[in-house]
């Protein structure tokens, strides 16, 4: 879920991440419709998580008391990046605690992993070419500040776009997948 400028900090509630000053918690609450509904059903079955430790620590708080919403998400596997914490009374979580952990589990064999949130996580993933692709809900407004989708370390790289939506409330659903290098040329004569 990223604005128009790309910023990703907090869709999901005032108080979800205020770091930075930030003040516009909660941005995508209006933007919720039939269409957008339909879109995160598929996005909410059952998988596997990588997270950022404070993605974690706000979804290890809400999620499981919240299960009646996403089905599944309790039982998923959910592999937190960290070097602070390293327990968890939340089923099915494992702790990696370094950029190898994370290089080994892209690597290894199984179900698709989905990062959702984890903003410093995600520069890591791009800097290192270990994203495949990317599900954009992208909400027509700016917030001028926040924590960014694509910053420092974003390595060029282009990407083919499988589908997209535009649902009534005006927000894109553009789901894409790593296609090689960026190609430069000249355009017209």
């Amino acid at each position: 879920m990223i604005s128009l400028d790309g910023v990703l900090q907090a869709p999901g509630g005032r108080d979800e991440d205020t770091s930075g000053a930030f003040q516009y918690g909660g941005w995508t609450a209006s933007y919720f419709d039939e269409v957008f509904e339909a879109a995160m059903a598929e996005d909410l079955k059952p998988a596997n998580y990588l997270l950022g430790r404070k993605t974690f620590d706000i979804w290890e708080q809400y999620w499981p008391k919240h299960a009646d919403f996403w089905p599944g998400i309790n039982d998923g596997m959910k592999y937190v990046v960290s070097t602070t914490i390293t327990r968890s009374d939340w089923a099915n979580t494992t702790f990696l605690t370094c950029v190898d952990d994370i290089e080994e589990l892209k690597k290894s064999d199984g179900t698709d992993i989905h990062v959702w949130g984890s903003g410093q996580l995600i520069q890591l993933l791009l800097e290192h070419d270990w994203v495949d692709e990317l599900r954009l809900k992208i909400y027509p407004m700016t917030l001028g500040s926040g924590k960014k989708l694509f910053a420092e370390g974003t390595i060029p790289a282009a990407m083919k776009l499988t589908d997209s939506t535009a649902t009534p409330s005006g927000v894109i659903l553009a789901n894409y997948q790593r296609a090689g290098d960026v190609e430069t040329g000249n355009v017209g004569p």
